[in-house]
């Protein structure tokens, strides 16, 4: 009776107080999320309770193993599996607290930053990113090593393995070449101000905002809502362009192919016109001119402003369209079409004669009517 009692009372025992050391734990961290909402560590910090609870069970379980002796038979297989729960569950617990501080941190300067620099908003938010994911990797490495080791076999493999290290580290170095470069490439781009979580790209002739950024990897979400992974190592080695770099604010071009006969001065007014009654023009500057003529056409160009991508691209839109309306209505002629018309003779030059569909001069054409003729 007693084999049966003792192991029940003590995990009963370890499950229990687990169970309301948890719920005490978790109850504090509400009242101080309530009392201090400006920040949200308090709540990102509860996002760790299933791994605090592991790791106290664990903790009580591995403690009281010994003094309890239970099942004798099983002692060391099950002492390394109760040790192996406990470092994972400590790298998971040291994970999610890492997690909540630097979220929290990088939440509190976004909110002082947001309206003042947004373009170094994103870069801390990329660099925060890539930091977290180094920080999870060492310590994901570590628990994996500490695991390892609680095994004899392991330990006394190591002599042989640190031996051969220099060995394994070229052979490693050589194979995963591609790996290593495109994860320098990320640091380089988290660190070099590059490109930034939320920048305006076009990459491969595709226009696009970066959505994530890893240690390898980088996805573009395009104007379309497709997503575009492309390798980090593709921006320390093409070139590329990024609207957002520096001031997001752009310069918009609207052309149009249209007849000589268009009122140029009449657009510019416009042009005027329509752009302060588009809320997506900053104001800054606008123009309207004529770049290039062809025998049958001239090239208007239209410059505007605005303050980032999505805006530029509303104001070219926003002017083209209302620009071809206005013409259609009030100036038709001046819209591209195919000349029919006899050319226009120079001064003082007698028109040619017409001739027949044979070829021959017609002579109806150019025979002087007589007057006497009846």
């Amino acid at each position: 009776m007693e084999n049966v009692l003792r192991p029940l009372i003590v995990v009963g025992g370890a499950v229990l107080l687990t169970l309301v050391i948890g719920w005490a734990t978790d109850l504090l961290l509400r009242r101080a999320d309530g009392r201090q909402s400006e920040t949200p560590l308090w709540g990102l910090l509860r996002r760790g309770r299933v791994p605090y609870q592991l790791l106290l069970c664990a903790a009580l379980l591995r403690g009281s193993y010994d003094e309890a002796q239970l099942f004798q038979d099983h002692r060391v297989g099950i002492g390394r599996t109760l040790t192996v729960v406990l470092i994972g569950s400590a790298a998971w617990l040291v994970i999610r607290i890492a997690a909540a501080v630097v979220e929290t941190s990088y939440t509190r300067y976004a909110s002082s930053r947001a309206h003042r620099d947004p373009a170094r908003v994103r870069r801390v938010r990329t660099q925060v990113t890539l930091i977290m994911r180094v920080v999870s990797a060492v310590v994901g490495v570590v628990a994996v090593a500490a695991m390892l080791l609680t095994f004899p076999a392991f330990r006394a493999a190591g002599a042989s393995l640190l031996a051969s290290a220099g060995i394994l580290g070229i052979v490693a170095g050589v194979a995963a070449q591609s790996t290593l470069s495109n994860m320098f490439a990320g640091f380089q781009i988290a660190f070099g101000d590059m490109v930034r979580i939320g920048d305006t790209v076009v990459v491969d002739g595709e226009w696009g905002t970066v959505e994530e950024i890893t240690l390898t990897y980088l996805t573009v979400r395009t104007w379309d809502e497709r997503r575009i992974t492309m390798p980090v190592s593709y921006f320390t080695s093409k070139p590329f362009e990024n609207w957002s770099r520096g001031t997001p604010q752009m310069t918009g071009v609207v052309y149009w192919q249209l007849d000589h006969s268009a009122p140029v001065d009449e657009m510019r007014d416009k042009l005027r016109d329509i752009l302060r009654e588009c809320p997506a023009w900053d104001g800054r500057a606008y123009d309207l001119s004529v770049t290039d003529t062809t025998p049958n056409t001239m090239e208007v160009r239209a410059l505007m402003t605005a303050k980032d991508a999505d805006d530029v691209w509303t104001v070219r839109v926003t002017v083209r369209e209302r620009m071809i309306g206005w013409l259609v209505r009030e100036h038709p002629y001046a819209l591209p079409r195919v000349n029919t018309a006899d050319a226009l003779l120079p001064p003082h030059r007698p028109p040619a004669p017409r001739r027949s569909p044979d070829g021959f001069p017609n002579r109806r054409a150019v025979e002087t009517p007589r007057a006497d003729r009846g």
